[in-house]
């Protein structure tokens, strides 16, 4: 399902930590994958209905090229649930229904022009109609939250999947629930998943 997201993770059982990244990189479901969306192939700037490109509540179109449109309008195909400047990697978490993330440049900036200096944001997107990659347990969006699932994978990492086992590869753990710290997990809890946000620590049981 697109490119995957890695999280860091340790055995209960076992004083190894075994890194897990989070990307917020994601293909996104209905052939809409995350790209930079401030200009169209001619350099054009994008088409807009607000006051700021692709700000919180507007609707992109579908495809290639991400369009701001009419959230009424046919070609409408997600949805702004929150808007940030910088980048994912920096700046503010997007909510938990988020299923996937667009990298925003400013309709303004030139292609000849440094990218360095231009301002740069990224929109948390929510799909109008399903699938919603991002909903717990789906295996995709760029977030891990409660109710997702992993697999092990090489180099001591293990990978978001679809826990009804639609995915590439079969669940193995499921996030039961999301805690301060490892010491308030459940006494049964066979993997612990670095989530962050408040509650960093997500309690995973073997499937």
């Amino acid at each position: 399902m697109g490119k995957c997201r890695v999280a860091r993770v340790s055995r209960a059982l076992l004083p190894v930590v075994m890194a897990l990244c989070l990307s917020a990189c994601r293909q996104p479901a209905g052939g809409a994958p995350e790209t930079p969306s401030g200009r169209s192939h001619d350099g054009a700037a994008p088409s807009g209905h607000g006051v700021e490109f692709l700000g919180p509540g507007d609707c992109s179109s579908r495809g290639q090229v991400f369009r701001e449109v009419s959230c009424g309008s046919e070609r409408a195909g997600a949805r702004v649930l929150a808007r940030h400047t910088g980048t994912p990697s920096h700046g503010p978490a997007c909510p938990p229904p988020t299923d996937f993330v667009l990298h925003i440049s400013p309709g303004g900036a030139s292609p000849s022009g440094s990218p360095a200096a231009a301002p740069r944001g990224y929109a948390c997107m929510r799909n109008l109609e399903p699938p919603h990659p991002g909903d717990p347990g789906q295996g995709g969006g760029p977030l891990t939250v409660v109710g997702d699932c992993v697999h092990g994978f090489h180099g001591g990492e293990v990978r978001e999947t679809a826990c009804d086992g639609s995915g590439e590869r079969p669940p193995e753990f499921e996030i039961g629930s999301a805690v301060a710290r490892r010491a308030l997990c459940p006494g049964t809890t066979d993997l612990y998943v670095r989530l962050g946000g408040d509650m960093p620590v997500g309690c995973a049981h073997r499937m």
